[in-house]
């Protein structure tokens, strides 16, 4: 049983929640999700199984993808809508659609984001959720993140009665960006209050919305005997590696954690996956202090 479960996370379930009932439904314990995704979101969460935890952290490496919506005149202290109202400002002229372009292309390429008050970032040996819990504001050191693109899904909204106006997004970014940041910076570039007002993750790992199975789903082939149909092998986790077929020689080399030459990748890519009787076997990388390829991740037993 190795393979990953591009798993539908549905919303009120942490990702610890879907680790735990995969547990139960798959009979084992070697399970791994690839990051986090906030109860509140929906949308793709690959969970690996077996020899895949192995790749968890390569996974999590890999871009992301969500839509959701962004709400103008509203501030929450968790910057979004689980959290507390703390700011509400009447928007009297709702914003035109090039307006909205523009402002969303200001949060793209290369930036800083400083994390949220609620979130799992570690200051001082606490998690940042600790200190807000206690009404504890600490000092956050900006990171650096990418986003590729951020743009409009289709007209926004306004709501008269509210006054309000609501902005529908997809955007795609680097590991460690916090969307709901984003949400609440595109509002503060127009000095009114926003907050992120929906979200779904579409794409992650290497996986999109369109390949995920429920809990359910998964429970119900593991009951039929079926986990073959929600289980994507390492091949098809890995397979944006450049790959070379191992012959029987190398075989007995890289079953027992031997180096290979530069032969085996024309291409001089850093990480190469290796198969054998079209199974994966390995992850090698590309060691430039010997001039050859080294075990990265082994997948043999």
């Amino acid at each position: 049983m190795n393979g990953v479960i591009a798993l539908y996370k549905e919303r009120g379930m942490t990702g610890h929640d879907c680790i735990s009932q995969l547990r139960k439904i798959l009979h084992t314990k070697k399970v791994g999700h690839t990051g986090t995704l906030d109860p509140n979101v929906d949308g793709v969460l690959p969970i690996c199984i077996g020899q895949a935890t192995k790749i968890s952290e390569l996974l999590m490496q890999s871009g992301k993808v969500y839509r959701g919506a962004i709400t103008l005149g509203l501030a929450y202290d968790s910057e979004d809508l689980d959290g507390n109202l703390i700011e509400k400002v009447p928007i009297e002229t709702p914003l035109d659609s090039k307006t909205i372009d523009q402002t969303l292309a200001q949060l793209t390429g290369d930036i800083l984001q400083t994390p949220p008050m609620y979130s799992a970032v570690k200051v001082n040996g606490h998690k940042l959720y600790e200190y807000a819990r206690k009404g504890i504001t600490v000092h956050r050191e900006p990171r650096p993140i990418h986003i590729d693109y951020f743009r409009q899904l289709k007209p926004a909204t306004y709501d008269s009665d509210a006054q309000t106006q609501t902005i529908y997004f997809e955007v795609g970014c680097s590991k460690g960006t916090y969307v709901r940041t984003l949400a609440v910076d595109f509002g503060r570039l127009l000095d009114k209050p926003s907050v992120m007002s929906d979200l779904t993750r579409i794409k992650s790992g290497g996986f999109d919305i369109s390949q995920c199975s429920t809990l359910e789903e998964v429970r119900m082939a593991m009951d039929r005997d079926q986990l073959a149909s929600v289980l994507h092998p390492l091949t098809e986790a890995l397979a944006n590696y450049p790959v070379y077929q191992l012959d029987e020689s190398r075989w007995q080399i890289v079953s027992h954690g031997g180096f290979l030459d530069q032969s085996i990748c024309p291409q001089n890519a850093a990480v190469v996956r290796l198969d054998y009787q079209n199974n994966v076997k390995a992850l090698y990388q590309f060691d430039e202090k010997v001039g050859q390829y080294r075990p990265f991740r082994m997948f043999i037993a």
